[in-house]
């Protein structure tokens, strides 16, 4: 640990000027100011020019206000953008953002080096016939800087960030001496090139801006991040708007339409000392190339330790006291090298569009979801950032990456889409936390103070079981009842009582809840665990029945397993009644040999005894109903069964058994039997029934020992569910 920390502090060296201000600063007036901007200028014409630049500077302000929070949130360590994203969205969305992150940067390189190379060759024709030779040696050169270590490239742009004020001078001095307000009349509004459009034009410019990620990308050797990447960021964007919009004016008063679309180097050809443009062009696209070229490893190696992809882990591996990320600056040298074998500078810049505006789109969103979500862990210093911000910022670039290309902008969502669903495969282990269990609490809270205000109604029943008992290995088989009359839709609380001194079973009272939380994942039986202590069980199952839930999302139905024991027979009524009396439904399962599966069920009908009165007959239709959408019991008929002492009637209770069925909507074969003795005409229609449902009384209206008669009722029948109706719910609401 001290030899980490050691490194550490070597490695964090650079303040807000060196380490973000000036990099972003670099990056940003570089390859497209000096030798695409007048082509910009030139089709959209100066005003939708500087419509442009200010609609991408809106873009990187928000995503700069979104950045400058986050960074400020946690204790920022090296991958810029993906570290920041990874720790608030989840490591399957923040290495899905990494990982073509990477890729737009190490591109963008090529896009830098490829600048440069055109620059040189019209300064020097003669070098115009190997134009990706001399590019790969030029790409050699910034690799080879970057291998040797950040700190000798940042001292240098010190002197690049000179020469590149220079050649801007120079060009607004020549600019100036030429100014011909007539001239920027005519250029003022657009005149498009066929094939050419405002956001092709938009889309050629924006990797300009895309700079505001250089100081970030160096986030591992800052001395304070959340100081330097806020501050050094905004005033890097503050201070190039104000040069681009500066250069549109004069663009477009010192140039003719036809020089501004034909001549790349424009900006030089106007230019008071156009050497002085030649060196600044060489100093902005080489010190873009480096800034890229020191920022794309970086953000690889922090993919490789946070081991995102298997193949990505030997990159996390530094070298030397300030963990240099060299064989990660060999794998973007390697790419870097495939983009300049394209060949073409107008082809590349779209490409890293788009991946620029999913990162930009991802930071906004993740800031969005921290401010959002209200977790108190979201405590970011910098001030000057709403949720609303964040929002509008991941909206903007989803929006104008669709407006740019949609076809491009939906490879790039599948592609991001596709990252995501192989890392969320992987089922990746990760020591942080992320903002999805905030964001789902918070929208949980506000739906459910939403549904506290709405007025209770029948038609929005739906079963909310508390499950007692179904908690040991032996009696889960109730636990999986309950899950299949709960239905995909509806709530499954498993609870448990410990019985006993509430002092001495603390202890275990720690152990049963994660327990019983790994028992209903192991069993994928979507339920929630409750436990409580009370001095005895009738006691704890009060208590939970009151206690168990928040606001509207309590349970409205207890579903209990069958006491086999004669000895507790009338704790087992007493138990009955308790819930009866806090004004819950109840259902008893007693199943004569519990299955060795689970999850096994006995083929045949669900038989629902309808006695036409009351509203049992109407829960247990419906719980019915519900049991038989389980995959488990798909094709299973539901036969409502109605006994008459006499064929009187018979036809007349046929017909309204058949149209109880129509009106509900619940499919159902209607069925008459004529006994006299309940009990054995039961025994004899459900013999081979998978479930069979009885209707029970009320409990507090019986004398003690009920619960026998219930027993003689069910005799050998293999699966009974006793279920009383609290009345809450009607079949024709």
């Amino acid at each position: 640990m001290a030899q980490q920390s050691a490194t550490q502090s070597k490695a964090a060296r650079f303040g807000t000027f060196g380490g973000v201000f000036t990099p972003c600063t670099l990056t940003i007036l570089g390859v497209i100011m000096f030798l695409r901007f007048g082509q910009v200028v030139g089709n959209a014409g100066v005003l939708r020019a500087i419509c442009i630049v200010l609609t991408a500077k809106l873009i990187t302000v928000l995503t700069a206000l979104s950045l400058s929070a986050a960074a400020t949130n946690t204790r920022v360590k090296g991958g810029g953008a993906y570290y920041l994203i990874s720790r608030s969205l989840g490591i399957e969305f923040g290495g899905a953002i990494g990982v073509v992150f990477y890729v737009s940067q190490a591109i963008a390189v090529a896009l830098y080096v490829m600048g440069f190379t055109e620059a040189l060759i019209a300064i020097v024709p003669d070098l115009a016939a190997a134009p990706r030779v001399l590019a790969t040696v030029v790409n050699v050169v910034v690799f080879v800087c970057v291998f040797i270590g950040a700190g000798w490239a940042i001292k240098v742009q010190y002197v690049i960030l000179g020469a590149l004020m220079l050649a801007i001078t120079s060009f607004a001095l020549g600019a100036l001496r030429l100014w011909d307000s007539a001239l920027l009349a005519a250029n003022w509004n657009q005149s498009y090139e066929p094939g050419q459009s405002y956001w092709i034009m938009f889309a050629l410019f924006f990797p300009a801006v895309t700079g505001i990620m250089a100081g970030a990308n160096m986030s591992g050797d800052l001395k304070n991040p959340g100081r330097s990447i806020p501050r050094g960021t905004l005033l890097a964007i503050l201070f190039t708007g104000l040069v681009y919009l500066g250069v549109a004016v004069l663009l477009g008063a010192s140039s003719s339409r036809e020089a501004l679309k034909t001549d790349s180097m424009i900006v030089s050809t106007n230019a008071l000392v156009p050497l002085l443009i030649v060196v600044g062009v060489f100093a902005a696209t080489l010190s873009s190339a480096l800034g890229s070229m020191m920022g794309a490893p970086r953000i690889l190696q922090a993919l490789g330790r946070d081991k995102v992809l298997p193949f990505l882990k030997p990159f996390g591996k530094g070298s030397g006291p300030a963990s240099e990320p060299r064989r990660a600056t060999v794998v973007s040298f390697a790419i870097a090298q495939s983009g300049i074998m394209l060949g073409d500078l107008n082809a590349i810049a779209p490409v890293i569009t788009m991946f620029f505006m999913i990162t930009y789109g991802a930071i906004n969103l993740a800031t969005f979801f921290e401010a959002f979500s209200g977790n108190p862990s979201y405590r970011p210093t910098f001030r000057w950032c709403h949720w609303v911000l964040s929002l509008a910022g991941a909206v903007l670039c989803g929006g104008v990456m669709f407006l740019i290309n949609a076809l491009w902008a939906v490879v790039a969502v599948i592609t991001m889409g596709g990252i995501y669903a192989y890392l969320r495969r992987q089922e990746l282990q990760v020591t942080w936390g992320d903002v999805a269990s905030g964001t789902m609490f918070e929208r949980a809270r506000r739906n459910l103070l939403m549904l506290e205000e709405e007025e209770y109604h029948a038609k929005n029943w739906r079963p909310a079981i508390l499950v007692m008992g179904g908690g040991s290995a032996d009696r889960l088989y109730i636990a999986v009842y309950g899950r299949r009359l709960a239905g995909k839709h509806g709530l499954l609380m498993l609870g448990h009582v410990l019985v006993g001194d509430a002092d001495e079973l603390l202890e275990r009272h720690v152990k049963v809840q994660p327990a019983l939380r790994k028992l209903i994942a192991d069993n994928e039986l979507e339920a929630f665990p409750v436990v409580t202590i009370a001095p005895e069980l009738t006691a704890g199952i009060s208590s939970l029945i009151q206690c168990c839930g928040v606001g509207a999302l309590r349970p409205n139905m207890v579903l209990l397993g069958w006491n086999t024991d004669p000895g507790k027979r009338a704790d087992f009524e007493a138990n009955l009644r308790t819930v009866v009396r806090l004004g819950r439904s109840m259902a008893v399962l007693r199943c004569l040999e519990p299955p060795e599966d689970i999850w096994d069920i006995r083929s045949g009908t669900v038989d629902v005894w309808w006695q036409g009165k009351g509203a049992n007959g109407h829960l247990m239709l419906l719980l019915a109903y519900v049991l038989c959408r389980d995959p488990d019991m798909r094709g299973r008929k539901v036969r409502l069964i109605r006994m008459l002492p006499s064929e009187t009637g018979r036809e007349e209770t046929l017909t309204h058994l058949r149209k109880l069925s129509e009106e509900v909507r619940i499919p159902a074969e209607g069925v008459v039997v004529v006994g006299e003795d309940f009990a054995q005409v039961v025994r004899a229609q459900s013999a081979r029934a998978s479930l069979v449902m009885l209707g029970m009384a009320d409990p507090r209206e019986q004398e003690d020992g009920f619960v026998s008669r219930l027993e003689f009722l069910a005799a050998d029948l293999p699966n009974v569910l006793f279920v009383y109706s609290a009345g809450d719910m009607s079949l024709h609401a």
